[in-house]
């Protein structure tokens, strides 16, 4: 015990208890693959998709791997939001070894915890821009509101309108509303400017960066354009299933700054 005196007034102090505050205060990294391995079977063929996979993000970075096809970028991302189990290692996120999930638990991390973009939207076609970004909502926790998001990526004027009448710019940013208005502690997002034009797919990126620097969510973004690297914060280069290198980028750029 240790007592201290506050305007002469004893103030009593656990040792217990600045020790576990000590502990609290250290930082740790947000996300951590150690050793990750995983394997396809197909009959008596193994495929070895990731062959021993190691890094961290921290909270709030705005991390790229890249890779070419084939690589193990998308195992990577699939293992990270729990849709996929590995064969061997650790990943943890939030202080939590998501690799050591049971079903039931993997489903509440996917709804609670992880936000998705992919390549080809996955949008409902027969629902507006605003019902498929309220559909996510409902299924979270401590969701954001539908309409404020849609006019924050710029689409209050069509959160009327459905898929078929929005252009593939509008349909990854409702894709992105969608994801964000779970109020996720992750954003993945799989190739997301693979299906579009390079001003569209600037766009895109420029609202995902946005996304990670305004509101502190963590960002991972897969793709095989190396040109979009130096605006992350972090970038993994993935070859043959293992990680080649993993570059820090203390200045990174704005998405104006980059050419491809």
């Amino acid at each position: 015990m240790l007592v201290l005196l506050l305007n002469d007034i004893p103030v009593y102090f656990s040792y217990n208890t600045v020790i576990m505050d000590k502990k609290a205060s250290e930082t740790v990294n947000f996300i951590n693959l150690d050793n990750v391995k995983k394997q396809y079977r197909s009959g008596d063929v193994v495929t070895n998709a990731l062959r021993g996979v190691s890094f961290d993000i921290s909270e709030g970075e705005f991390a790229v791997i890249v890779g070419p096809s084939g690589a193990g970028k998308t195992t990577v991302l699939n293992l990270l939001g729990g849709m996929e189990a590995l064969t061997s290692g650790t990943i943890t996120v939030a202080g939590k070894c998501i690799s050591g999930f049971s079903l039931r638990e993997l489903t509440a991390y996917r709804r609670f915890d992880i936000g998705f973009v992919f390549q080809f939207y996955n949008l409902i076609q027969n629902l507006t821009a605003l019902e498929n970004v309220e559909l996510a909502s409902q299924i979270s926790r401590d969701p954001l509101d539908a309409a404020k998001i849609l006019d924050e990526v710029g689409l209050n004027q069509r959160k009327n309108n459905f898929p078929a009448q929005l252009s593939g710019g509008e349909q990854q940013r409702v894709a992105i509303a969608r994801a964000l208005a779970k109020n996720p502690k992750l954003l993945l997002c799989d190739e997301p400017t693979g299906a579009l034009d390079y001003s569209t797919g600037k766009g895109v990126l420029h609202l995902l960066q946005d996304t990670c620097r305004k509101k502190g969510i963590t960002v991972i973004v897969i793709t095989h354009n190396q040109a979009i690297t130096p605006m992350a914060d972090k970038i993994i280069h993935i070859k043959n299933g293992v990680q080649e290198k993993i570059d820090i980028n203390h200045a990174p750029k704005s998405v104006e700054e980059i050419e491809w």
